[in-house]
Order: C-alpha cells, then sequence, then structure tokens
C-alpha cells in the first residue's frame, strides 16, 4: 500500500508560481515513476507530467517550459514547480505513482490551484 498527500495548492494571480508538494509513504520502494495529473471543471483528468528515475518526461503540451517536477527520494517527495500560471491551469491537481506497471487506480483529494486576478 502507498499513501499520497498532495499540498501546495492555492490562490495565485496569472503570471506568479506555485510549488506544489506530494509526499509518498507506506510501500515506497515498489515505486518507479510519480506523476502529477489536474482536472478542470468540466475536463477530463489529465497527465501534466511524470518523473522516473530523476528524468521527468511526458509533459502535457499546455504546461511545457513553464512546469518543472523534481523529487527528494530521502524525503520521499515529489514537487511540481509552476511558473507563469495562467487561469486555464486553474484545477485540482493530484499525483499518483506507477506500481507493478499500472497508475493507482485510488486518488486522493488533490490540491486545488487556482489562477485568478
Amino acid at each position: 500500500q502507498v499513501q499520497l498527500a498532495e499540498s501546495g495548492g492555492g490562490l495565485v494571480h496569472p503570471g506568479g508560481s506555485l510549488r506544489l508538494s506530494c509526499t509518498a509513504s507506506g510501500s515506497i520502494s515498489r515505486i518507479n515513476t510519480m506523476g502529477w495529473f489536474r482536472q478542470a471543471p468540466g475536463k477530463q483528468r489529465e497527465l501534466v507530467g511524470a518523473i522516473s528515475g530523476g528524468v521527468s518526461s511526458n509533459f502535457a503540451d499546455s504546461v511545457k517550459g513553464r512546469f518543472t517536477i523534481s523529487r527528494d527520494t530521502a524525503k520521499n517527495t515529489m514537487y511540481l514547480q509552476m511558473n507563469s500560471l495562467k487561469p486555464e491551469d486553474t484545477a485540482i491537481y493530484y499525483c499518483n505513482v506507477i506500481i507493478n506497471g499500472y497508475w493507482l487506480t485510488d486518488w486522493g483529494p488533490g490540491t486545488q490551484v487556482t489562477v485568478s486576478s
């Protein structure tokens, strides 16, 4: 069992920055890839980006060049640094992990990010 806890969301003005954190606990040795997802109102959940073996990848086209993902294995924590935020980045952000080739099916509550003037 792996438990995930997202934090760091909030209200930010357009053009601002925010850093989200995702801390994993439990059977963390089984984790290979970690990823960030988001779901905006009325839209499907989408993959924002992922990190595996210290290399981030699979960034959504809409966030390339603005968002970065890093991981501190000593703290069992993954970060999503979001810069140049836009109103369309408003969503609930979730983290998830791949174990045995599959993303976990149980999602946490996520953390709300609202970009508004």
